[in-house]
């Protein structure tokens, strides 16, 4: 049955990345009628992306990206064996309190309505407004690392890569490996990973094997002959397109001639859906990014949606794997599968190594901190990719007397552009508390309209099975009547 077609089923979950298959391989074997929707047209989410094709393909792409990546195979491999249903290419719009999923697949929308919903739509990168950093040829790291997955493609011309969190020196050690023009890495977290890995030993015991693979992509690039910096404060130029980077390094300006520039300051929750549904979010101080508020197996304020993966808060791709589970589990228990005791005595091997991912996550949390997607905008610098705002602008705002991130959305349309305000919420929250002086925990969120994903109105007045999902086509939250339709 195809998603156009389908009309309910037990368990609805959002994203196919590790948590998403954890939870939908666990569940179905629990006897849960499962359904796993998904964007891309195979199981693997971005971590591993493509993995089946790559792994079928005799060339040298898989080696490239290495074991960890290969890994996600066993993850597949146990989702398709699981008989859960698997719904790819289908985005999904909308998801209401009531468990009411919206899906657009083959340029047809839907509703499927779900008993209970998990959410594992995982991270996205954090965005980096630095001067420049609209111009043609800057991209995100992350973007790189999806086109080798997606399509085997390898940069051809001279690549700089620039910002911190691990998975910059990954992408950087997999261009080299893949014979990639790569000039230069920056590294702007401006600490030592040796030095700190030796001050963090006493609560790393056991992640010997993590410390030395991140040690060894530093190692193969100096072998390399690539050039590493340690710097900040940022700045693109270029006319047309990207033509340069220059950052601060030692006490003095370097400036590198590149064509392609990736940047990239970690990942941060996707968490679109959840403010949609005005679950409750808590700003995280040590990740300088929002989350839903969830209990130990992933439940939101929201009462029928549950959230997995780096949705709930960044850890990284194995404690995906343990919240997808412990997501299932408690699902299998609300829809009346096993018993209370049952999820617990189940639950309790992958609660503990959650216990143990989060002293490795809080050692990365520590050394690389987002310094350049936090410092202080030049009041030329875009804050708003999709309506061309400037920081300049919404600092006359703010000084006219706007003091929420909503007013300013409304009377300057930043985060009104197709994005839904993903590139800008975080950067317009901390660029109010900056200038009111005020704790950017108390600035909120976007009051986010759905669809949350593009929506041709074709599709929405064409859609087949609303008489037969009574209720509102479009719905933010019960209980709100000005938000329906």
């Amino acid at each position: 049955m195809t998603g156009t077609e389908r009309e309910n089923c037990e368990l609805a979950i959002i994203g196919g990345g590790p948590a998403g298959l954890a939870a939908a391989t666990l569940a179905a074997r629990l006897g849960v009628e499962t359904v796993l929707f998904d964007e891309q047209p195979a199981p693997g989410g971005q971590v591993y992306r493509n993995i089946e094709a790559n792994s079928r393909e005799t060339g040298l792409l898989t080696p490239i990206l290495g074991a960890d990546y290969a890994r996600g195979l066993d993850l597949v491999r146990a989702f398709r064996a699981s008989g859960a249903g698997f719904e790819p290419m289908s985005a999904v719009w909308q998801v209401a309190a009531n468990g009411k999923v919206g899906i657009s697949r083959d340029e047809r929308a839907c509703l499927v309505r779900a008993r209970r919903v998990i959410l594992a739509t995982g991270a996205m990168e954090r965005p980096v407004p630095v001067p420049g950093w609209t111009l043609p040829g800057v991209i995100g790291v992350g973007a790189i690392q999806t086109l080798m997955k997606a399509s085997g493609i390898i940069p051809d011309r001279p690549v700089v890569l620039a910002g911190s969190g691990p998975l910059l020196y990954l992408v950087a050690f997999q261009l080299a490996k893949a014979g990639a023009p790569l000039q230069a890495v920056v590294d702007t977290s401006g600490g030592s990973l040796a030095s700190a890995a030796r001050q963090a030993l006493p609560i790393l015991a056991g992640f010997a094997g993590d410390l030395l693979k991140g040690l060894s992509w530093i190692a193969a690039l100096k072998a390399r002959g690539i050039a590493l910096y340690r710097g900040g404060y940022l700045s693109i130029e270029g006319v047309s397109r990207v033509e340069a980077v220059s950052f601060r390094s030692g006490g003095r300006r370097i400036r590198i001639a590149t064509a392609l520039l990736a940047l990239h300051e970690g990942v941060i929750p996707n968490n679109q859906i959840t403010t949609s549904l005005r679950c409750q979010h808590a700003w995280d101080r040590t990740q300088l990014a929002w989350r839903p508020e969830t209990d130990a197996f992933g439940a939101t304020t929201s009462p029928l949606v549950a959230v997995a993966g780096d949705g709930a808060g960044i850890a990284g791709a194995r404690a995906a794997v343990h919240r997808g589970r412990l997501a299932a589990l408690d699902a299998a228990f609300r829809l009346g599968r096993i018993s209370r005791n049952e999820r617990d005595d189940r639950a309790r091997a992958d609660r503990q190594a959650l216990l143990r991912e989060a002293r490795f996550r809080s050692f990365l949390d520590r050394i690389y901190r987002p310094s350049e997607a936090m410092r202080r905008l030049d009041d030329e610098t875009i804050v708003c990719r999709c309506e061309e705002v400037t920081a300049g602008e919404l600092r006359q705002l703010i000084g006219e007397g706007f003091s929420d991130v909503n007013q300013l959305k409304s009377f300057s349309r930043c985060g009104m552009g197709q994005c839904q305000g993903r590139m800008c919420a975080g950067t317009i929250g901390r660029l109010l508390a900056d200038e009111t002086k005020a704790d950017i925990a108390d600035m909120g969120q976007y009051r986010l309209r759905i669809p949350v994903k593009p929506l041709p109105l074709a599709e929405l007045a064409a859609l087949g099975n609303a008489d037969r999902n009574s209720g509102p086509v479009l719905e933010v939250a019960d209980g709100d009547p000005s938000q329906r339709i």
